[in-house]
Order: structure tokens, then C-alpha cells, then sequence
């Protein structure tokens, strides 16, 4: 027994070295396998990782369809501030996460869409994952920007496209630069696709996802960048080492050194080969070699793709240009820089195979698979994560304002704008949103030019107007572009100036009743521009405000009887004011034949009241008719029986009515009262028709200051109210201070449409207050001729203020003048308007006492004789 154990021991150990030999043996035997049969090990790995990312593929895909995007909309007055975008991007970060735990990472990601297609200077979309909705719909921006859930975008196929993707180039851990938020940093990129035209199919996006950063990957990154640090450090300290060993072997083998060594008498330590101590590699701080990477907090991976389409060939590779330069401003000591091999002038990037097919996919299903490089921290995000602010100058689309187009009758000119291509078009808006206008500006500085260009373009457009100029320049300056055979027609002049040896003068009578107004309404209406023209109210002129009332009633009462009794050419004018008080006579026979149209008071008032009265109260009511009567142009246009004149009809029949008071004194000035205030009644009066029937008019008042001297609260009155009965005014003026506060007042603040021209500052202050000092007064005041700033409301909101070129008459409408045919267009508008001879109208105004007094007489109970007269017509 004893023999035999070293034998079993023996016998084990080689059993035990026969299976570890064979074991190595087939190992080896393997791995000859393997590497005559490598192919097979490929395959096997590259099905595994196929059947893999299949998989992952499938699992984003299906992550991706439930994805909500958001659109965000900001006001003129957005200015966030750098703790509010900060907050905004944690919301991001955060909101990326909100997926099922079996979603892969590549399809937790928020997306930042910015896309400009024409229809808005840049859209600022939002998409991420549906359970982040509620998380990004509160934004930390306050009401200054409007989340709404946006719809999905449909991709009309273009013929030319290009696709780009930004890494970040340079120091790994650098930073961007820190761009201010003023101006804003989406400036750049608004600047490149502000020439996008959409007709030619122009089109630009930008997605920036942004994704929260993995541990794993991030510690994996901080190992590599701290070996990489250390490597260099030692790298350096060798280096250094070597060159210090070189400098003492130098200055050791120097003749100075030997001679030195010769002649020194005091051998020793000194005199032998000097000891090098090479340097230590110093300690590798780790926040100064992970940079950016050192901490966590806020830290995320982005991926930037950028599209661009376009119809025409060439402008979609200029377009992604742009916006590559655009991105340069975010470029310090780390930039962003496209994607891709250049060689020679041939790019290989997203375009070109083998990666334009990861591209689309990723670009179709928003999944982030950003590269290696891409780690930002948020504060380096901060110019992308909101949408543009208020020191971002966002340029005029067609989309925001529409371009002009002759004959369109729902489109008003407003002026030319310059595109930042360069481009000039024709800007307008619409003629339903455009209520009232107001243009300011010195005198030449082009406000009535653009007045009148607008005046014509609608005009031509079907619509219906009144121009009222009191120095009648406008007048011979619109004819050449009026005078059309379709529109002779429409056009009445109503020209009180006088001019020529022989004058032909309209007429109007505001107390006629052939028209069929209300009897109440026309004495109201005469009685309040005489109030208005005279300073008069019920505190300082009762009893001129009474009387006038009264000897209105009567006479406006005689004419409905003459109407009655179809005899409008023996209706009472204003003149016959005198007649009834001051012609006992007349005034007996107009009482007894009106005394049934008249109420008990009225009655009562003519019998008690006006026998007590002294002769001195009449004559603050005379005179001033008595110098109406003085003129004659004036009083041949208001002492006819049956006038022409209607601007109600006019407004129901689209007339394109020219009036020219003939100046600006106090005669002149209560004419223009009474026209304003018959205006607005005429206006007021469409309150019989339905709002739907309502015919479009525009009334246009050039030389405010001297039409609100004699009406300023029936011009007020007019911003106030007009508007409810289709009638949208256009008011021009100097100087805004000039105005009567109730004019100034009502006519900022309704107006839809604020322009100026340059002019003083102090002149030019009150409007560029209203449009918060931007532009200032003094870039306002140092503006060229016919330039102009303007505000307009487009679409509910308001566009600008931008700045226009004023439309030049000669310019805009070159193709429409017509100068050959300007006397005919004069005949055409004196025979609407029914003008005649002054001498003639003069004669038959001085006849009209005669006529009247024989109507009331044959009326009267005591009987008279009849008076055959005949019946003029009337314009409308």
C-alpha cells in the first residue's frame, strides 16, 4: 500500500496535466479556427447587432408616434431675462425624460423647431415627448409669449434640397461664446432667411434636440479627457526634461565653460558635471481639464440639423450658406462647423451617402443621435432656447402684409417697402381692418401724396369716397389719374373757390327735405355746426342756441310741406333765417301753414317767448348768416331750394366726391362746420340698412387743423362713432399738438393705421410715444422726403412700425394717367355735381324769398296763389 500511493499521485498529476494541456490545445485549436473562419465571427456579430438595432429602432419609432409639439408665440414686448431662458432650459432637459422605460435613449429628446416658410419671419415649435406637455406648456415667459398646441407640418416636396449637420469643432471642454441677449441672439438667423420667398418655394428649418446627458457616457468621457490630460503633462514634463538636459550638456562643453573650470583655483563640488534634475509632472486639476465636463448639473448633448428647400436651383445651397454664417456667432473657442469632408470644391456630408439616409430617419422621426463632440452646458444654449424677443428685428413678409395689386377692392395702399434682398413691393392692407387713418407730417413731406395715391387705388377699385381739401391742390393732382371713361361717372367736384371769370358752382340746401331726412335730425345737425364753428354751448350762447332751434324747426317744417305738396323748388334756405325773425309777414304766414307739423311746445314758444325778446338777441344769429349771404360763391351754393348735394346718396352709390371749402376764415370755417356735421349725420343715418348692406365709404380730410378749427367734436365724433356705419376716415395733419384734445384723443386712439413723416422732433414725439420710442424721434426726424413710418393693423395684429417710401402718383399709377382726358373728366364732374354759372345760381338764390313767401301764402288759411316752379335733380 505504502508503494503504491506515489504512484496514484504521479498518475493524478499527469491526468491533471493531460487536461489543462488539451484544454489549451483546444483553445488554441479555436482560435485557428476562428481566425480561418473570421467571416463567420463577423456575420454573427454583425446579426446580432442588426437583430439589435431593429429592435431599438422599432421601440423609437413606436416612442416617436406619440410625440405633441407646441407652438410659441411672442409679443412686441417679450425682453426675458437670463434666469427665465436658464429655467426654461431645465424645463427642457427635463421634459426630454418624459417617456416609457422602454424607450430608447435616441427618442428621449426635446426638439427646438425653427422653420421659416413665408408665412411668419421664423416659427418657434416645440416637440417632445407627450408626457411633457403639461411640463412645457407653462413656460416661465409670463403672458409675454402664447403657447398653443401646434398641428403637424405637411412637407410639400420641393425640387432642390440640402441637408447639413453641425458638430461642435475645437477644444472638446470649451465653451461657446456667450452671446447678449442684446440684440437678440436669433438675430443671425433671422437675418439669413429674411429674403425667403415663398412663391419660388423657399424654405428653412433648423431642429436643435436636446438630449440629457447619460452618466456612463459622461464618466466615460471625463476618463478619457483626464488620461489624454495626464498623457500631455507627461508628454510635456519629458519634453521639457529634454531640452534642459540638452541646454546643460551645451553650456558643459562650452569653451567659456572649460577655461572657467582651468583657471578656477578652488576645485570641488563645482568642478565636475552638473547634476540635472528633471521636472516633475505636475498634478492635472480636473476642472481645468474636463472644462465644461466637470460637473453635471446641466449638462446636456444637442444634435443641430439644418434643411433647406427651394424651386429654383441654387437658392436652397445659398440659403444653407447663410445660415451657416449665421451660426458663426455662437464660434469662440469652440464653434459650430458642418459635418462632413470637403475635397476640393466637393462636399461629402448628410447630402451624400453613406449618411443621408441616418439623416432623413433621424430628421423624419426627431430621434437624437447627436456625435461624440456635441456637450453643452445650458447656458450655452440660452440665444436658442426661446423665441425672438424685442431687440429682434424681424422682417415684413408677404404673409404679414399683403402686396398691393390694382383693382383689388379689399386691399388699401399704404407705401413701398424695401425688402432686406433689396426687393420693392408694393405693401397694403386690408380694407375691412383699415378703420381709421392718421398721417402725420410736415408740410412736402409726402402725407397727402400717399392720401391721394390711396384715394385713387380705391377709387379704382370700386370704392366710394370723399376728399375734402381746403386749398384744392389735391384736385388737379388726381385728375391725370382719375380721368377714366369708368369712372367719369362717379366723379361730382364741389369747388367753392370761385376760379375763373366765370365760376360754376354745385348747390346744396342743409335744410332740404327732398332727400327724405329726418326732420329732427337735419335741425340737430345745423344747429350743432353752428354751435361748433361759433363757440357756442349752453353755458355761455342759451339763448342764440335757442332761437337758431326754433327758426330751424319752423323753416325745415315748411319744407317738408313744399316736398308734401311737390314743390321742392319753393323750399326754405338757411338765409330765410333773417325772413322769419326779423319779417313779421313771413313769419305769420310760415307759422299759420306749419302750425299742424309743429309740437306744443315749439308752438307755444313762438307765441309767448319770441314777442319778449329784444332786438339785440337776434343778431349773434344773424351775423353770421349775414356774412354766408355776403359771399357769393357761398351764397349761391346754399340758397338754392333743392341742392344737388347728398352725401348720403353718395355713400349708398359709391360717388367719388371731391369738396373744396374756398378757405379757412371765419365765414369759411362754419361752412366746412356745417358740411362735417352733415356728414356725420348722413353717416349715422345708414342705420336703417342693414350692417351687412352697408356700402363701404371713405371720407379723407386733408389739412386737419383747419377743418377741426370749425368742427372739432364733430370730427371727434367721427373717429368715435363712424366706424359702426362702414365709414372709415383718413385724416392728414402738420402737427398732432395743433388738434383739439377731443380730435387728438379719439383719433390716436382708433386709429388703425399711424404714419409720419420726418418733420420736427417735438412735432414727431406724440406719435413715436405711441409706438413705445422705437423708432426714436430723432431717427424719424433725420428721415428723407415722402419716407415714412407707419403702424398698420393686419390680420387683428399690428405690423410695424415699419419704415415705407410714400407711393408717388407718377410712379405707382404711371400706367393709369390719363392727362388727354382731364378737361372731359372736369365737364363730367361739374355736370354730376350739377354746377352752373355763379351769376345764374346768384339770381335765383336772390329769387327764392319771393318764392317761398307766395308757397306759404297760397298755403296759409288765408289762401294764396299758386307758383308753378320746376324740379332740379340731385347727385347721387
Amino acid at each position: 500500500m505504502d508503494s503504491a500511493a506515489p504512484y496514484l499521485t504521479n498518475r493524478a498529476d499527469d491526468t491533471a496535466a493531460g487536461q489543462v494541456l488539451g484544454l489549451v490545445t483546444g483553445l488554441v485549436d479555436a482560435a485557428d479556427w476562428l481566425y480561418d473562419h473570421w467571416y463567420l465571427l463577423a456575420l454573427a456579430i454583425a446579426a446580432c447587432w442588426a437583430v439589435g438595432e431593429l429592435v431599438v429602432r422599432r421601440l423609437a419609432a413606436k416612442a416617436s408616434a406619440e410625440r405633441m409639439a407646441l407652438e410659441l408665440v411672442s409679443n412686441r414686448h417679450f425682453d426675458p431675462s437670463l434666469e427665465e431662458i436658464f429655467r426654461r432650459g431645465v424645463q427642457l432637459a427635463r421634459a426630454s425624460t418624459a417617456m416609457p422605460w422602454w424607450a430608447p435613449r435616441r427618442a428621449k429628446a426635446v426638439q427646438i423647431r425653427l422653420r421659416a416658410d413665408g408665412s411668419a419671419p421664423l416659427r418657434y415649435r416645440i416637440e417632445g415627448p407627450a408626457g411633457g406637455e403639461r411640463l412645457l406648456s407653462i413656460t416661465p415667459f409670463g403672458p409675454d409669449v402664447t403657447v398653443n398646441r401646434a398641428r403637424s407640418i405637411v412637407y410639400e416636396p420641393r425640387t432642390h434640397t440640402v441637408r447639413a449637420e453641425f458638430i461642435l469643432r475645437g477644444k472638446l471642454t470649451s465653451p461657446l461664446r456667450e452671446v447678449p441677449l442684446t440684440p437678440d441672439p436669433l438675430q443671425p438667423l433671422v437675418d439669413a432667411v429674411a429674403d425667403l420667398r415663398a412663391e419660388l418655394g423657399d424654405l428653412a428649418e433648423i431642429r436643435l434636440d436636446i438630449q440629457r446627458a447619460p452618466k456612463w457616457a459622461l464618466r466615460a468621457r471625463r476618463l478619457q479627457l483626464m488620461s489624454a490630460a495626464r498623457r500631455s503633462e507627461r508628454r510635456e514634463s519629458q519634453r521639457s526634461a529634454r531640452w534642459l538636459r540638452q541646454d546643460a550638456s551645451g553650456i558643459e562643453d562650452s569653451l567659456g565653460w572649460q577655461l572657467q573650470q582651468l583657471l578656477s583655483d578652488k576645485p570641488g563640488p563645482g568642478s565636475g558635471r552638473r547634476l540635472v534634475m528633471p521636472p516633475v509632472p505636475r498634478r492635472v486639476e480636473p476642472a481645468e481639464a474636463l472644462g465644461k465636463l466637470a460637473e453635471d448639473d446641466h449638462l446636456v448633448r444637442v444634435q443641430l440639423l439644418v434643411m433647406c428647400a427651394s424651386n429654383t436651383e441654387g437658392r436652397a445651397q445659398a440659403r444653407l450658406a447663410q445660415l451657416q454664417a449665421a451660426f458663426d456667432v455662437f464660434g469662440g473657442r469652440s464653434r459650430w462647423a458642418m459635418r462632413g469632408l470637403r475635397l476640393g470644391p466637393w462636399r461629402v456630408g448628410a447630402d451624400h451617402w453613406p449618411t443621408r439616409r441616418g439623416f432623413e430617419r433621424r430628421w423624419n422621426l426627431g430621434h437624437c443621435q447627436p456625435p461624440r463632440a456635441n456637450w453643452v452646458r445650458l447656458e450655452e444654449l440660452c440665444g436658442l432656447l426661446k423665441p425672438p424677443t424685442v431687440h429682434c428685428r424681424l422682417p415684413v413678409l408677404a404673409g404679414d402684409l399683403p402686396t398691393f395689386e390694382f383693382g383689388d377692392p379689399e386691399l388699401l395702399l399704404q407705401g413701398i417697402y424695401r425688402g432686406p434682398d433689396g426687393r420693392e413691393r408694393m405693401v397694403a392692407t386690408y380694407a375691412e381692418e383699415t378703420l381709421f387713418e392718421v398721417g402725420v407730417g410736415k408740410a412736402g413731406g409726402g402725407k397727402t401724396e400717399r392720401a391721394l395715391a390711396q384715394a385713387i387705388g380705391w377709387a379704382h377699385a370700386g370704392g366710394g369716397l370723399i376728399f375734402v381739401d381746403p386749398h384744392r391742390d389735391s384736385w388737379p393732382r388726381a385728375t391725370t389719374f382719375l380721368a377714366h371713361e369708368a369712372l367719369m361717372p362717379r366723379i361730382a367736384l364741389i369747388d367753392l373757390n370761385g376760379l375763373g371769370p366765370n365760376p360754376r358752382v354745385s348747390s346744396w340746401n342743409p335744410l332740404g327735405m327732398h332727400h327724405g331726412q329726418t326732420a329732427h335730425e337735419v335741425v340737430e345737425a345745423i344747429a350743432d355746426a353752428y354751435a361748433s364753428a361759433l363757440a357756442w354751448d349752453d353755458a355761455t350762447a342759451p339763448r342764440a342756441l335757442t332761437i337758431l332751434t326754433a327758426a330751424l324747426t319752423v323753416l325745415v317744417a315748411v319744407n317738408e310741406a313744399a316736398c308734401q305738396a311737390g314743390r321742392p323748388e319753393d323750399q326754405a334756405t338757411i338765409f330765410h333765417v333773417r325772413s322769419l325773425i326779423t319779417d313779421a309777414k313771413f313769419r305769420k304766414a310760415a307759422l299759420a301753414t306749419v302750425a299742424g307739423r309743429l309740437d306744443e311746445e315749439t308752438r307755444s314758444w313762438w307765441q309767448a317767448v319770441f314777442p319778449t325778446l329784444p332786438p339785440d338777441a337776434f343778431a349773434v344769429v344773424l351775423n353770421p348768416i349775414a356774412r354766408l349771404a355776403a359771399t357769393p360763391v357761398t351764397r349761391a351754393f346754399l340758397g338754392q331750394p333743392a341742392g344737388v348735394y347728398n352725401v348720403r346718396a353718395a355713400m349708398d352709390s359709391k360717388m367719388i366726391v371731391w369738396v373744396c371749402p374756398g378757405g379757412n376764415g371765419p365765414t369759411d370755417r362754419l361752412l366746412t362746420a356745417l358740411l362735417a356735421r352733415d356728414l356725420l349725420r348722413a353717416a349715422r343715418s345708414r342705420r336703417d340698412t342693414p350692417e351687412d348692406k352697408r356700402v363701404p365709404f371713405r371720407p379723407y380730410f386733408d389739412e386737419l387743423i383747419t377743418l377741426t378749427g370749425a368742427a372739432p367734436e364733430t370730427i371727434a365724433s367721427m373717429f368715435e362713432d363712424l366706424r359702426k356705419y362702414r365709414c372709415h376716415l383718413h385724416g392728414m395733419t402738420q402737427l398732432l399738438a395743433r388738434l383739439p384734445s377731443a380730435v387728438r384723443l379719439s383719433l390716436v386712439q382708433n386709429a388703425s393705421t399711424l404714419a409720419t413723416t420726418a418733420g420736427s422732433k417735438s412735432a414727431i414725439a406724440p406719435i413715436t410715444a405711441e409706438w413705445g420710442d422705437t423708432p426714436s424721434p430723432d431717427r424719424v426726424a433725420t428721415m428723407e422726403r415722402f419716407e415714412h413710418f407707419v403702424s398698420m393693423t393686419v390680420h387683428g395684429r399690428r405690423i410695424g412700425p415699419i419704415q415705407l417710401r410714400g407711393p408717388h402718383l407718377n410712379y405707382v399709377f404711371a400706367a393709369q394717367a390719363r392727362p388727354k382726358d382731364v378737361p372731359a373728366l372736369e365737364q363730367a364732374a361739374q355736370a354730376n355735381a350739377q354746377a352752373l354759372p355763379l351769376n345764374q345760381l346768384t339770381d335765383r338764390a336772390a329769387e327764392q324769398l319771393g318764392r317761398v313767401a307766395a308757397f306759404l301764402a297760397e298755403h296759409s288759411p288765408a289762401g294764396a296763389t299758386a307758383v308753378d316752379l320746376s324740379k332740379e335733380k340731385e347727385f347721387g
